[in-house]
Parts: C-alpha cells; sequence; structure tokens
C-alpha cells in the first residue's frame, strides 16, 4: 500500500512539472530594441539577457584554465565552475531563436578541461533547483540561493567542509528592480519588483581587508589603488534600493581578503567576475581564508600572489558570457605576465 502510495505521488509530480513546462511554452515572449528577452506579463516577468559567445573563445578560456593548472600543479588544486546565466536555463522554445545556446559551450568547455581541472557543470546543479529563486528576474546576476547552491557543489568538489543554509541568517530587501529594467526600458520589468534574499553566516568568525582600486573616466583601466583596508564584507541596502547585489562587498573594482576561524590550511582565490561575488560568503566554513579576484582589475602578477599568500586552492568561477569573451582571457593570461 505503501509502495502504491509513492507511486502515485510520483505520478502526480512528474504531471505537475511536465503541466509547468508546458504552460511556460504559453506564456508571453517579445525581444526589447536592445536585444533583451521579456517573459512573461504581471508580477512575474523575468528578463535576460541573450547569449552570443564563439566557441573559439570558450575553448581559449578552457586552454587558460588548463594553462594555470599546468603552472600551478601539483601544490595548488584548480576548479573551473561554468556558470549559466538565466537565459541558459529558462529561455522558452520561442525565444531560442534570439540567442546562442549556453548548454551545447558550456558542455564543450568542460570536456576541453584538461585532467588536472576539477570542472563543475552547474547547469545540471542549477536545473535541479529552477523552480526555486535562484535567479533574479529583473537582473542580469543570479540569486544569492543560486550562489549558495554553486558553492555547496564547489565545497563537495573540494572535500571542504560546508555549512547548511540552516545555519545563515536570512536577510530580506523588499521591493528589488535590478539592471534589466535599465538595460531594458521595459515598463513591466519596472512594476514587476521582486524580493533580494541574502544570506549571512552565524558561528564563524571573519575578517575582510579590501584593495580598492582607482578607475579611469571610463572605469575600465585601473590607475592607483588605495592601501589595505578593514571593512565589513555584507553591506546593508533599503527597501527598493537597485543595487541590492552590491550587498557583497561593495563591487567589482577591488580584491578582498577574508580571514576565517576555520583552521584547515586551505586558503582559496576565486577568480571572477561580478557572479563571483555572491559564491565566497558561502565558504567562510569551508577553507581558512578566501581571496576574491576580478577578471578586469586585478594589477598584481598571479604567481607571485598565490606563493605569498600560500595558496592551496583556486576556483574560476566566471558566467559563461565572460568565460566566452576574448577579453577575459587575455586578463588571466597578463596575470601571469604581471612583472609587479
Amino acid at each position: 500500500m505503501r509502495k502504491r502510495k509513492y507511486i502515485t505521488l510520483l505520478l502526480l509530480l512528474i504531471a505537475l512539472i511536465v503541466s509547468s513546462d508546458a504552460k511556460a511554452q504559453d506564456i508571453p515572449v517579445r525581444r526589447t530594441p536592445s536585444g533583451i528577452i521579456i517573459m512573461g506579463n504581471g508580477g512575474m516577468v523575468r528578463a535576460f539577457e541573450p547569449y552570443s559567445g564563439k566557441i573559439e573563445n570558450v575553448m581559449a578560456y578552457s586552454a587558460m584554465v588548463n594553462h594555470y593548472a599546468d603552472t600551478f600543479s601539483p601544490d595548488v588544486k584548480v576548479f573551473c565552475m561554468v556558470i549559466p546565466t538565466a537565459v541558459g536555463l529558462y529561455c522558452p522554445d520561442k525565444a531560442k531563436a534570439w540567442t546562442k545556446d549556453e548548454n551545447t559551450n558550456g558542455n564543450a568547455m568542460i570536456k576541453a578541461l584538461s585532467d588536472k581541472v576539477t570542472a563543475i557543470d552547474l547547469f545540471p546543479v542549477m536545473r535541479k533547483h529552477l523552480y526555486e529563486p535562484i535567479y533574479s528576474r529583473t537582473d542580469h546576476h543570479w540569486a544569492p540561493l543560486g550562489a549558495y547552491y554553486a558553492a555547496q557543489a564547489f565545497a563537495q568538489a573540494a572535500g571542504v567542509p560546508f555549512m547548511e543554509l540552516s545555519q545563515y541568517d536570512k536577510n530580506v530587501i523588499h521591493n528589488y528592480v535590478g539592471t534589466m529594467y535599465r538595460f531594458s526600458k521595459d515598463a513591466f520589468v519596472k512594476r514587476a519588483p521582486e524580493e533580494f534574499v541574502y544570506y549571512t553566516p552565524k558561528g564563524v568568525e571573519y575578517k575582510t581587508t579590501y584593495i580598492k582600486y582607482h578607475l579611469d573616466k571610463g572605469r575600465k583601466k585601473v590607475v592607483g589603488e588605495d592601501a589595505p583596508t578593514v571593512e565589513s564584507f555584507f553591506r546593508s541596502y533599503p527597501d527598493g534600493d537597485s543595487h541590492a547585489y552590491l550587498t557583497f562587498f561593495g563591487g567589482d573594482d577591488r580584491t578582498i581578503k577574508v580571514e576565517t576561524s576555520t583552521k584547515n590550511n586551505r586558503r582559496l582565490v576565486i577568480l571572477k567576475d561580478s557572479y563571483g561575488n555572491a559564491i565566497p560568503g558561502y565558504l567562510f566554513g569551508s577553507f581558512e581564508e578566501i581571496h576574491v579576484i576580478d577578471c578586469r582589475y586585478f594589477t598584481k602578477n598571479i604567481t607571485r600572489y598565490v606563493r605569498d599568500n600560500k595558496i592551496t586552492d583556486i576556483l574560476f568561477a566566471n558566467n559563461i558570457i565572460h568565460a566566452s569573451l576574448e577579453k577575459t582571457v587575455n586578463s588571466y593570461a597578463q596575470y601571469l605576465r604581471l612583472e609587479n
């Protein structure tokens, strides 16, 4: 009887998922003049960027990760996390002509990694949680919950402890509308605010040291930097503030070091774009130190940095759009060549 009950529940769940997928294909979809894809209407509008990555850039990214593994192994473990964006997970069939397929290039990227690199394929991880709020509807970033599941997958691959979500305080910023309104100028996005939910760890002590960079007028080139300062890792934003994603250490134009009360002689460097900002806050119970370096602003020789800080692990945490850009690969190559 119990077995029959479980089978009935399983069939109902399958029917619900199939029904949800069918309904998803009936949701209205349109494209703005700027190319942003808008799905749905009312309070559940979702906006996302199309993907235009070239396979040759994807292969170059994998080759660069392999080069890092050759440079640092066997003393330093190298991990590569391919992060999908919302279009790779939520794009309905009727809009697929407006974007390239992230899954195809993501799979190619992983297959091109050498045996010295531990690959973390987040596409199946994210699909398991597709009906949870893992990506923002109104911002081009994922949501902090998506980063939590990514950090969990990485911690498992790295063989380090991991704090479950019950060990965090839940914080909510209400009436949040992120960057996709600015990108799309679509009134439906503006009228569909969401909650920005982020999590702060309990039971672990940590200190965050910043080196902030001065940028030129175009905000592309570093022209100077501040002396190291100790500040909070998490920033507080009021309800309705469109900058809520800056909750995580305030932005990209800085390098940070987090010293934690976890003592296991594991010291991590995260090489990232802005998607990576939401990851380190879930790893304070996993690593003794966490260093965060952005793929656009670092100014030091990465080999020397890894040696001087006794780094044991390197994680590439780029979303697939950034991983498909030639300038991202060039930046990582430059970090190996810099003299200072």
